[in-house]
Parts: C-alpha cells; sequence; structure tokens
C-alpha cells in the first residue's frame, strides 16, 4: 500500500529552502564572525540529507546526479591549491589577502581570498558528510 506523502513532500520543500538559505548564511557569515566553509556545508549536507530521507534515495538519486566522494576530492584540491597560491607572491601557505571594490549592485563589499578556501572546505565537508551517510544507509 502506497503512503500519501503530500504533506511530508511539502514540508521538507519549503523546510530544505530555509535550510539551505541558512547555510548560504552561516557561509558567508563566517569571514567575520562565527561560522565558515565547515558549519555550512554540515547545513547543506543536513537540508540533502532531509531530502533523502522524505522521498527516498533511489528517487533523489536519480536527479541529483553528483558523486559525493568526487565533490570531496574536488573540495581538498580547491583549499589546497588556495593555500599554493599564496607561494606566487612569497607569502607562507594559506596567507590570505583582501580588498574593498566598489560592485555595481553591492556598493563597497570587501572581497577576500580566504573565501576560496571556505569554498573548498564546503565541498570536502558536504561531500564526505554524504558519502558517509549514503553508505551507512547502504548497509541494511
Amino acid at each position: 500500500m502506497k503512503q500519501n506523502d503530500v504533506i511530508l513532500h511539502t514540508v521538507t520543500k519549503v523546510t530544505t529552502f530555509i535550510i539551505l538559505t541558512y547555510s548560504i548564511y552561516l557561509f558567508f557569515a563566517g569571514h567575520h564572525n562565527p561560522g565558515g566553509g565547515f558549519i555550512g556545508g554540515l547545513v547543506t549536507a543536513s537540508a540533502i540529507v532531509l531530502l533523502y530521507l522524505a522521498f527516498n534515495i533511489e528517487v533523489i538519486s536519480e536527479h541529483f546526479l553528483v558523486d559525493f566522494k568526487t565533490v570531496a576530492a574536488v573540495g581538498v584540491l580547491i583549499a589546497v591549491l588556495s593555500g599554493v597560491g599564496s607561494f606566487f607572491v612569497d607569502a607562507p601557505f594559506l596567507s590570505h589577502t583582501f580588498g574593498y571594490f566598489d560592485l555595481p549592485v553591492f556598493g563597497k563589499t570587501e572581497l577576500a581570498t580566504s573565501v576560496i578556501f571556505d569554498i573548498g572546505v564546503a565541498l570536502a565537508v558536504i561531500g564526505t558528510a554524504m558519502t558517509i551517510i549514503l553508505s551507512i544507509s547502504e548497509d541494511g
């Protein structure tokens, strides 16, 4: 007998949007406040897990064609390469720089190279967490 999960699916869609929005906030707040790539990646992974729980692993895997091991590897590569970039300006490994730029819509905005590192960390955390969770879900 097939269950009617209309309420679960609707609430999951709305909640996932809210969780992903909050993860983006945590990611960008991490440069000057608590947050950053690690916690932003964990919150993003929790939203993806919620989708897997509500809609079934097979259904989400059909539409979400991502190999999370590759995501983790790309994240680690981005994080390491952001640190290697400091060698080109004769600075210690993982040194970062920042500047203020006048962007058309945002006005005077600080742009920092540490955001590139945080992107790598977020991808590594998302890929690792989802690989672990999906591996555990397959046991059984």
